[in-house]
């Protein structure tokens, strides 16, 4: 029985409130647990994670504590910072730069392939993280042994990829403003060559590519509206008709709608509605019939006037449909009358025959 109730999973805790909170340099939100909701919007707070202690900052007023129904537990926020506290992280941030060199010799001592990117200490120094880039799976169970000796706390290498680093680095993308991933992003989501195919742009890898070497996360915010303006498009070098002649679609720009075809003998520049008058019918159509739905109700004919209408014809319809199934009525009475005379006088005729014949008298009593 005792085995039995030592076995039994605990019931996560429970709070009275949420409370939102970011961490340095990362926009991206965790909620944590508390008991208070005087915390405002600004406020610096310690909370409890998964590495340990950190510091963070408040971004969004608490709301009431739902449970999570997936069973996950709810890490507590611990209390409001002190200065000791921030002191602290100050001390931390140049105790961190120290342990990223001496680490940064260790690997090379060691002969290992990897690249320390940055190096962090949770609040309380119970445990320092390494944060590193490697092409390949590294062991470092030598290094780890080197840094708990040196260190005296518990040691985590975290290897991420390039676009965490471009992240974590941070710098300006060819378009001259700072780089999406370490400005607002917080997750990375797939970016694929078609996404440069569906906005008519050059193949040109090294331009489509960003500072981590990857494409450019930038491709993938206008691609579903380019996908709508090349909607019935033909191809690029696609062969098309103009004039009684054949040309070759050489470019096209969906945005000004403009198109450009040549042949061995000529080039013209022509708009999507010179080269392709049903398509602009088309698009004002689709244009109008979005119209018309996203128009509001107030706007179109109320139904209820139709019904109004109909309704002011229908009693003299009805008035119609009384009489005439009384005309017919007499009509059909008179019809039957008719047949039944008639019928009686057939019947009589037939009996007065019918006597006739029986009562003929015989040559007999003729004689007689």
């Amino acid at each position: 029985m005792n085995e039995n109730k030592s076995h039994k999973p605990q019931e996560p805790r429970t709070y009275r409130y949420f409370a939102y909170v970011c961490f340095k340099d990362s926009k991206k939100m965790y909620s944590f647990g508390c008991d208070d909701d005087h915390y405002q919007v600004g406020d610096q707070v310690v909370v409890e994670t998964i590495r340990g202690q950190e510091l963070g900052t408040i971004v969004k007023a608490c709301t009431p504590f739902i449970v999570n129904q997936n069973g996950l537990e709810t890490k507590p926020l611990l209390r409001k910072a002190t200065k000791e506290d921030q002191e602290a992280v100050k001390i931390n941030e140049e105790k961190a730069k120290e342990a990223l060199v001496i680490c940064d010799k260790l690997i090379h001592k060691l002969g290992l392939e990897m690249n320390l990117i940055e190096a962090e200490y949770t609040l309380d120094r119970s445990k320092i993280i390494f944060i590193y880039v490697a092409d390949e799976r590294v062991d470092f169970r030598e290094l780890l042994k080197e840094l708990a000796a040196v260190f005296k706390c518990r040691i985590e290498l975290r290897q991420i990829g390039p676009r965490n680093k471009a992240k974590i680095v941070g710098g300006l993308g060819s378009c001259g403003m700072e780089t999406c991933c370490s400005r607002f992003l917080n997750d990375f989501e797939v970016v694929s060559i078609n996404m440069a195919k569906n906005q008519l742009l050059a193949l040109n890898v090294s331009k489509l590519s960003g500072q981590c070497g990857k494409l450019m996360c930038c491709l993938r915010y206008e691609d579903e509206q380019y996908k709508e303006l090349r909607q019935g498009l033909p191809k690029m070098n696609a062969q098309v008709e103009y004039k009684g002649q054949r040309y070759r679609i050489t470019s096209m720009n969906v945005l000004l709608r403009q198109v450009k075809i040549e042949n061995k003998e000529d080039v013209q520049f022509l708009s999507f509605d010179e080269l392709w008058p049903d398509l602009g019918k088309q698009t004002k159509q689709e244009h109008t019939a979005a119209a018309e739905e996203n128009k509001p109700k107030g706007t179109k004919r109320p139904s209820a006037m139709k019904d109004v209408t109909n309704e002011k014809k229908r009693p003299a319809e009805k008035k119609n449909t009384v009489e005439q199934p009384a005309a017919n009525q007499k009509q059909k009475g008179q019809r039957e009358e008719g047949k039944m005379q008639s019928g009686q006088d057939k019947t009589r005729r037939r009996r007065n025959h019918q006597h006739r014949h029986h009562h003929k008298p015989k040559d007999s009593e003729k004689k007689g």
